[in-house]
């Protein structure tokens, strides 16, 4: 059984509540109604109840009707939601006028429906922006207790069953934050790590965090960040296998990890890379994709207190309902 049906079948095992904010658009419809299909998640979809229902008429979509609808301009709890978020701005200054406007936007309603523990995780991006994603998320659900900032990670699955566990890799942060301090590094690698269990099920992260050093090989302040990083994060965590810093073929190769770093337990056996910045990550992770060959899911953002993932604007049906299957899993582990 590959990853993804792994994914799927955890998500299976035990089902969560996904929000869909896009719920008018054409893949995201056909992604609902194949999860649905299949068991994945209990979906609600927000949108206009008589758009959806026409819609998937036309497209031959059978289980849209197992969906809870909810009409953002036409929502009985919208007062509720108006005044929980007014509550939750307030000292930025919110009016209930003002909150009962973003409670007819679907990527806040979702989130405040989450808030209100109606819902466990939500999947916009397929028309909505990053930024437009994350900020309704940041403002109501907000970071983890004891993490301060939000991270992407990305799911790379090689056929090099060598390295990593078994060919899979957790990267990170290859979609969020430019230019990360020590203590947010630090943060990112005890958060994909997470990831790397509850997502990739990979029971036993070992976490390399990533330089053109290895254990102090090459002096540099960027190289100094690192190290530091690695070691507020075993400060923190104490029970994390996290190491560093060290180059890339230092934590994947065991016989140049041997070399380069003697006596550590991560070097040449590390299945979770912690980039030291995000343009590092972002280049990184697209050439293993592009010229490798590798398969690269996500990506998963991480840090937000229940499960909100971003797509692209250019996704393919198939993306939308692995990413709900990935939400449903990181919901699981939320709880």
């Amino acid at each position: 059984m590959d990853i993804l049906q792994q994914i799927i079948k955890r998500a299976q095992s035990r089902r969560m509540r996904i929000v869909l904010p896009e719920a008018e658009e054409e893949r995201t419809l056909r992604a609902a109604d194949r999860a649905i299909a299949d068991g994945l998640a209990d979906i609600i979809l927000i949108g206009n109840p008589e758009t959806i229902s026409r819609q998937a008429t036309d497209w031959g979509l059978t289980h849209i009707a197992e969906a809870t609808l909810i009409d953002p301009l036409n929502n009985p709890q919208s007062e509720e939601y108006a005044a929980l978020l007014a509550e939750l701005r307030r000292k930025k200054g919110m009016t209930i006028e003002q909150a009962r406007e973003l409670v007819k936007n679907p990527l806040y309603l979702g989130c405040l429906v989450i808030k209100s523990g109606h819902a466990d995780g939500q999947i916009s991006g397929a028309l909505s922006t990053t930024g437009d994603t994350l900020r309704p998320a940041l403002q109501i659900i907000k970071c983890t207790p004891g993490i301060t900032c939000v991270s992407g990670a990305m799911l790379l699955i090689t056929n090099q069953s060598e390295y990593g566990q078994d060919g899979v890799i957790v990267m990170s942060d290859v979609a969020v934050t430019p230019m990360p301090t020590a203590e947010q590094l630090a943060e990112f690698a005890y958060c994909t790590a997470e990831t790397a269990k509850s997502v990739a099920g990979i029971a036993n992260p070992k976490v390399a965090m990533l330089s053109f050093s290895t254990k102090g090989s090459a002096k540099h302040e960027v190289v100094d960040k690192v190290a530091e990083a690695t070691r507020i994060a075993k400060e923190r965590w104490p029970e994390l296998p996290v190491d560093g810093e060290m180059q890339a073929d230092a934590a994947l190769v065991p016989s140049v990890g041997e070399k380069k770093a003697k006596g550590s337990a991560i070097a040449g056996h590390a299945n979770v890379l912690i980039a030291p910045c995000l343009e590092v990550g972002n280049i990184g992770y697209k050439l293993v994709e592009r010229l490798g060959g590798a398969t690269a899911i996500g990506p998963i953002l991480q840090g937000i207190a229940r499960p909100v993932n971003d797509l692209s604007r250019g996704c393919s049906v198939d993306d939308i309902y692995y990413m709900v299957a990935i939400t449903a899993c990181q919901a699981q582990a939320a709880q």
